[in-house]
């Protein structure tokens, strides 16, 4: 198998965390965004998005969406899961992992693709040309210190998002976080305690650094 990444991708960072968790050896083929290497007609013929990161299966199967991605490794190499084993887990684990992803990962996005002057008629990722809507911007900010309160509360109440166990929801939650501090200059707020014991303690495993 080969993993089409991005080293500054959060996205890509999110399948290489649950990589290095479950410690396959995939080979990893570097795809330059800053040269739009995603839109050249070689990549596009891998993935028409034109977007990280895409796993290629030995068989040429491609597969894009990091959900996708991740399910597809958790059940193809099922020690180790990182989406639960039971039907129960399976769906609370989906859960927090989707809250963290729209309530926090696509906030910071919007704020930054709608904010950074190099993306320009790029604010939204994909094949397509889109303008950025500067007003959106504080609504991003607002929306990324809601998904921080609203975590903290949940934090409080458990050892990892999604439970007891460290799970593809922590890692999208790291991710966000990460993202959001350092491409939005939202960072976690002193007074989120909980939150900021369960990011100490996260991004201090040997897999936060894929």
């Amino acid at each position: 198998m080969k993993l089409y990444h991005a080293s500054g991708s959060p996205n890509s960072r999110r399948v290489r965390i649950l990589i290095a968790e479950k410690g396959l050896n995939i080979e990893l083929l570097p795809v330059d965004l800053g040269a739009k290497e995603q839109f050249s007609d070689g990549y596009r013929a891998i993935n028409p998005r034109a977007v990280v990161p895409t796993l290629v299966l030995d068989d040429g199967t491609a597969i894009g969406e990091v959900p996708a991605i991740m399910r597809y490794l958790d059940e193809a190499y099922p020690e180790r899961p990182l989406l639960g084993t039971t039907p129960k887990e399976k769906a609370i684990i989906s859960m927090w992992e989707r809250r963290a992803e729209l309530e926090g990962f696509a906030a910071a996005m919007e704020g930054v693709r709608n904010a950074a002057a190099g993306l320009k008629g790029r604010a939204v990722s994909g094949p397509h040309a889109y303008e950025q809507i500067p007003a959106l911007v504080e609504r991003s900010r607002q929306r990324v210190a809601n998904f921080y309160s609203d975590f903290d509360t949940r934090l409080e109440d458990a050892a990892f998002v999604a439970g007891d166990s460290f799970s593809a929801a922590d890692i999208t939650t790291l991710v966000t976080v990460d993202f959001a501090t350092r491409a939005f200059q939202a960072p976690l707020p002193a007074g989120c305690g909980a939150f900021k014991r369960w990011y100490d303690a996260v991004s201090a495993r040997p897999s936060a650094s894929a």
